[in-house]
């Protein structure tokens, strides 16, 4: 199955740009200086249709000084990859840092709750990240991820009976809220064996972190955030410090890991860890099952099929992390001045890595913008990292999101979108993308 992707139109406020694009042979490309200065990695424009932005960029300017956030944007493949492999260069400590400067009132609120976030997994450069990185992969390695299918089906085979109830009842059904957040939440807490809080109260923790330091909220906004995220942080601090976790849960394994000088490893650091792994292994998969389930929707006669035939579940939601994924861009900042795509970089240069961007690089894609399931390099993609940082739950957001394609397939064969859904609220922060909304009605 090859189709064209549903983002392949030129932007509606800008139909100028497909076209400039299209003659772009370098930097020196007329109108491109002015296109770009219209770019707002924030903005409706760049959150609903982000791939024309995209293509300007790789094709005008591949490592670009954006005005409006003083990052330089790397949209090119190659030039990502060799970010990512090359840690002591383009070092990863600015990975968690917040985008929009928190005001006085939310940092008091902050520290209030004792919060602080040492170095730990995606912003750790130390000798301490390898062993860390460790404890959380062996949770969640392929043979764990194996094992845990039957658990997933399970779980998903739970929420589908209540949102086909819902189905039945009011004629329609949010599965993005009743399905896709709730499942990894689930499945997260049963392998790393977290307790003593409801999933609903961790998304709403998670969505909180993601809003605070990845988006561009309101200053009162910031302190409601904050006001949330203090309490995650409490829960993890009393959870982590409390000594009652089970042996064989993460937390359990934190407590016994001893760091490269055989000292064991401070709260503040355990604390850190479970907070990106409690946030990273939940809500972005959530994400990313949403855009899956949304795609295969919306392409003409692939629900009925993806239900029972071997591996295209698995395909599409390749296809998917490589077009649209959960986790669009990331962060670096450069350890010295260097040379990235032909432009000189200073010391302290803060980057962000268009992983959205890389995964539809026609050098590496062909025809990037068409959606084709069994594309064979299709795992070339940039969405989960790569080198010594490379997500460690890459393995469980792919059977996740295939399982809960294939489930709700097989469980809901007659849904459709809702009427009106073709542009549904979208999540639109620095390094997240996805639709708020997968509203369904039976046929």
């Amino acid at each position: 199955m090859i189709t064209p992707a549903a983002d392949a139109s030129p932007l509606g406020a800008h139909a100028d740009l497909a076209s400039s694009r299209a003659s772009l042979p370098g930097s020196e490309a007329p109108g491109a200086p002015h296109l770009l200065g219209l770019l707002d990695v924030f903005g409706d424009d760049f959150v609903r249709t982000p791939h024309p932005w995209l293509d300007l960029l790789r094709a005008a300017a591949p490592v670009y000084l954006d005005p409006g956030t003083g990052l330089w944007l790397v949209s090119r493949h190659r030039d990502v990859r060799r970010v990512l492999l090359d840690p002591a260069v383009f070092r990863p400590d600015n990975a968690q840092d917040a985008v929009t400067a928190l005001p006085v009132a939310a940092l008091r609120v902050l520290a209030r709750a004792g919060f602080q976030l040492p170095p730990a997994l995606a912003n750790n450069g130390t000798d301490s990240h390898p062993g860390l990185r460790q404890v959380v992969a062996r949770f969640l390695s392929s043979r764990r991820v194996a094992a845990a299918v039957p658990a997933i089906e399970r779980i998903a085979g739970e929420l589908l009976s209540a949102a086909r109830s819902r189905l039945d009842s009011d004629g329609v059904c949010d599965l993005f809220a009743s399905f896709a957040q709730v499942l990894p939440c689930r499945v997260l807490m049963d392998l790393l064996g977290i307790d003593g809080t409801a999933p609903t109260e961790l998304i709403r923790w998670s969505d909180a972190a993601l809003e605070l330091f990845w988006g561009r909220p309101a200053a009162r906004q910031q302190v409601e955030l904050a006001e949330l995220v203090g309490e995650f942080h409490t829960w993890l601090a009393d959870t982590v410090q409390s000594r009652t976790a089970a042996p064989e849960s993460l937390i359990g394994a934190l407590t016994r890991h001893r760091l490269p000088g055989g000292e064991p490893l401070d709260p503040q650091t355990a604390i850190s860890v479970c907070f990106f792994v409690f946030i990273a292994g939940q809500i972005t998969t959530g994400q990313l099952i949403a855009t899956v389930l949304r795609r295969a929707l919306a392409e003409p006669g692939l629900w009925p099929r993806v239900a029972h035939e071997p591996g295209l579940a698995q395909g599409w939601t390749e296809e998917v992390l490589r077009r649209e994924p959960p986790v669009t861009t990331w962060r670096r900042v450069t350890a010295q001045p260097v040379e990235l795509g032909g432009v000189e970089l200073p010391a302290g240069a803060q980057l962000l890595l268009a992983l959205m961007g890389a995964g539809s690089d026609p050098e590496v894609f062909a025809e990037p913008g068409r959606m084709c399931p069994h594309r064979p390099n299709v795992r070339r993609h940039l969405a989960f990292g790569a080198g010594s940082h490379r997500c460690p739950g890459a393995a469980l957001a792919r059977a996740e999101a295939a399982v809960a394609l294939r489930s709700a397939a097989r469980a809901l064969p007659q849904v459709r979108l809702a009427v009106g859904e073709a542009e549904p609220p979208m999540l639109g922060l620095l390094s997240f993308r996805a639709p708020l909304r997968v509203m369904v009605t039976a046929q």
